[in-house]
């Protein structure tokens, strides 16, 4: 078999297979919540019954024209800020309940920003029911008469349901009943009383019920509710195990209701036979009326994870499904018991769901986990709405693109609602206040794109082939023989006397046989009267000893007659006494009513506040790990301030000391430098004093001698001198000083020099001894040492290079 050709456009197959199969619209449908306050800004209208109009409220940007634009968005029907929950429940959850009845699936569920009003439209408050309490109501209300007995229906692992045996279902509820006793407390019957605070969540006048039920088929009802947190499914109903060591608690996650518990294990999503997507291990709670089905669905609801945001006080963290599983199997030709056949049972379920609402961080100042919470509800709804986009597309325009069911759990749970069959209602719940405009239009836009998705319409189940009416006429059957035997004279113990007189006339003497052959036949007439008198005579004897008895039983009855009247006026008066008694234990339940009713409705206050109680404390926790964690930063930065200023101080010590010693060597240097220095005067003061003496000496001789004739000086001293080539610079240590005619000696240190060179002390002696005359040359020395210029210098401390030269004048 060739398989066809991969080239050729899905659209004409996709058109062929829609034209066999009926389709519906999503249903949408709109709620308006009422304004928390009078004087808050209104941006929605509602127009019509079908239409509503957004304003822009003041401070939004206007769009290119400068003109704030009003929007219009229609749905299947608009319902106003004064709509009460029962004329909701009649339009949109009613049709749904009867499907389900009918053996046809059904998804509903509210769609909307946070604090929108999405949980009260599903649950309720007291007084006000929302959808769910409604739907079980009715639901029951349908079926209660035609219910199966405990475990007669029993669900399997594969998201399929069995039938069992009277006798297998009287064991399973025995030892349902064994276990509960010893675990559990019991879960109320359906012929308790009903809850006092659902009872006034639905009032007698509102209850419905649904027209034409199958009275030939027996029904039994299963619940279950799941959530998905973080894009992980959690089953509310299983009873978690207590930690017997320490109480546990997700880190970081939304505190649960009952924090003792143990946090259970996510489930995960299978395939069954039908392609329908189901909750693998989830718990299904067999309940046989509406206060039960609440009680279940109210011991879930406190587990749900729920959170105090800047938007609402009790935000939903989570999506949140209640499903509602109805099993219905047809009677035998008798009308007494259900068929067992598995292939005749017919399942059908209808799934509540709360989303939780989209929101925006920037508004909510999410942190920690609530941002991640946020994150992930927003991803969730996005996954949705990217489905429900691809689905449109592929239906308007006939492409074949794969819509990504897998991406989130909510998509991947509800895939067979879309690509099934089914009926599929929305309902989109806004807020009117002007500050959720900007959320309301994306929701206003994912609602207008949701309507133009269609869905498969559910088809009808086949008829039984067993005659209708099988149960009316069997129990038509037994009131027609109950009566007649009540009819019947001596009423049921009849039966008994016949019995006692057929074995009296058992006992009587046995008739021979009478058959006369011959007239003149002598025997048999004569033996037969012999045998009619001794019947006579016992007969006679069997009267009389009942006459006998007869009169004993009529003196007896007599006498307990009037015993019996004596025990009746005593009766009488307990009964005066048990009307008062009855008064009194009417009033008395009358409070206890009151009372219990009251109870309920502090537990819930008590629930509400613990629940606060539990936000305060983990953001009081979060808060005391956060001023923990700042404190421990601040003494890190104290600590390594304090190494720091230690460190500094240690440098500055350090750098202190390096000074110290180099200011203390730059001191002993300066100290070198000046005894140089004085030194070098000292020696220059030796120069002079010796230059003097020598130009005393020849100004004298010059006195002695005749005056010559002035010669005329000669052209070479007439020139100018070349410059003389400087020395190298001297080396450090070096001392140099210059003896006469000029003669530079070097002097390697300073203890040489001392003994080369007389001090200042022993040339002021020898000027003293010199006399006078001398003094005279010592101050023209002083003189001479002025017109006198050092022809070079050491360049350290340590060693001096002198010379001296006559300036030329």
């Amino acid at each position: 078999m060739q398989r066809p050709a991969k080239g050729k456009t899905p659209r004409r197959p996709a058109l062929k297979k829609t034209s066999h199969t009926q389709k519906d619209p999503v249903g949408v449908y709109c709620r308006i919540r009422p304004l928390g306050a009078t004087d808050e800004e209104c941006c929605i209208e509602m127009i019509s019954s079908t239409t509503i109009q957004l304003h822009a409220p003041d401070g939004i940007k206007a769009n290119r024209n400068g003109e704030y634009k009003e929007t219009q968005y229609s749905f299947k029907k608009v319902f106003g800020i004064q709509t009460s929950q029962i004329e909701l429940f009649e339009d949109v959850a009613k049709p749904l309940v009867d499907d389900l009845i009918h053996c046809k699936n059904g998804l509903l569920f509210t769609y909307g920003v946070t604090g929108s009003g999405k949980t009260f439209t599903m649950t309720g408050s007291p007084g006000e029911g929302g959808l769910l309490p409604r739907s079980l109501d009715m639901l029951f209300n349908s079926i209660a008469p035609l219910q199966a007995k405990r475990f007669v229906f029993r669900t399997d692992d594969k998201n399929g349901m069995e039938i069992q045996g009277q006798v297998d279902a009287l064991l399973e509820r025995q030892k349902r009943d064994s276990n509960q006793q010893s675990a559990v407390p019991k879960t109320p019957s359906s012929k308790q009383k009903p809850d006092p605070e659902f009872a006034d969540m639905i009032s007698p006048g509102e209850a419905c019920k649904c027209e034409g039920v199958d009275e030939d088929s027996c029904y039994s009802v299963f619940v279950s509710y799941i959530e998905i947190y973080n894009n992980y499914i959690y089953d509310l109903l299983e009873e978690a195990p207590i930690d017997p060591i320490r109480h546990k608690r997700p880190g970081g996650d939304t505190p649960l209701r009952i924090p003792e518990l143990i946090l259970p294990q996510s489930k995960i999503l299978r395939e069954d036979q039908n392609h329908n997507m189901y909750v693998s291990g989830c718990t299904e709670v067999e309940v046989k009326s509406t206060e039960e089905a609440f009680q279940v669905f109210w011991r879930g609801q406190k587990k749900r994870r729920i959170a105090d945001t800047q938007l609402n006080r009790e935000s939903s963290r989570s999506h949140s499904v209640f499903i509602v599983k109805l099993a219905q199997a047809p009677l035998d030709a008798d009308g007494d018991h259900i068929l067992q056949d598995k292939n005749q049972v017919t399942v059908s379920q209808l799934c509540l769901v709360d989303l939780a609402g989209s929101e925006r961080t920037s508004r909510t100042k999410a942190e920690g986990s609530r941002l991640r919470e946020a994150g992930n509800i927003n991803q969730s709804l996005m996954t949705l709405r990217t489905c429900i986009e691809v689905l449109r597309e592929n239906q308007m325009c006939g492409t074949n693109r794969m819509v990504p069911y897998r991406d989130s759990k909510v998509t991947h749970l509800f895939k067979n609602y879309f690509d099934g069959e089914g009926k599929v209602r929305m309902v989109v719940c806004v807020n009117p206040k002007a500050d959720d405009y900007e959320e309301t239009m994306l929701v206003m836009r994912f609602a207008e794109l949701t309507q133009e998705v269609e869905v498969a319409r559910p088809v009808d189940r086949p008829i039984c082939s067993l005659a209708a009416g099988r149960r009316h006429r069997n129990q038509a059957l037994r009131d027609e023989l109950s009566r007649r035997q009540e009819e019947r004279p001596g009423g049921p113990n009849n039966t008994e006397d016949g019995l006692v007189l057929n074995q009296l006339l058992d006992s009587l003497p046995a008739l021979p046989a009478c058959e006369l052959v011959d007239p003149t036949d002598e025997q048999i007439l004569p033996r037969l009267i012999e045998v009619l008198e001794r019947r006579h005579r016992i007969r006679q004897m069997i009267t009389e000893q009942y006459t006998r008895t007869a009169n004993t039983l009529k003196s007896m009855l007599q006498e307990f007659d009037g015993h019996l009247m004596a025990k009746e006026n005593f009766i009488h008066e307990q009964r005066g006494k048990l009307g008062e008694k009855d008064k009194i234990m009417f009033n008395q339940k009358n409070e206890m009513d009151r009372l219990e009713k009251k109870s309920k409705m502090l537990e819930y206050k008590i629930d509400i506040l613990q629940k606060t109680t539990n936000i305060y404390e983990g953001d009081k926790r979060s808060l005391q790990q956060e001023l923990e964690s700042r404190e421990q930063r601040l003494q890190r930065e104290l600590s390594e301030r304090k190494r720091m200023e230690a460190r500094m101080q240690g440098m500055v010590s350090d750098t202190k000391h390096q000074w110290e010693k180099e200011c203390e060597r730059r001191v002993n240097a300066k100290q070198l430098e000046m005894q140089n220095k004085l030194w070098v005067k000292d020696e220059k003061l030796k120069q002079l004093k010796a230059i003097v003496s020598e130009s005393n000496s020849s100004a004298t001789s010059e006195q002695q001698r005749p005056p010559d004739k002035p010669q005329r000086a000669s052209r070479e001293t007439d020139q100018p001198r070349a410059p003389e080539k400087r020395s190298r610079s001297p080396l450090p240590g070096d001392v140099f000083r210059t003896r006469g005619g000029g003669q530079a000696v070097q002097f390697t240190d300073i203890e040489t020099l001392r003994q080369e060179c007389p001090t200042a002390s022993s040339r002021k002696r020898r000027s003293s001894e010199d006399g006078p005359g001398q003094h005279d040359e010592n101050k023209m020395d002083w003189n001479d040492r002025e017109n006198r210029a050092p022809v070079a210098s050491t360049s350290s401390g340590l060693g001096l290079q002198i010379g001296y030269q006559k300036r030329r004048k």
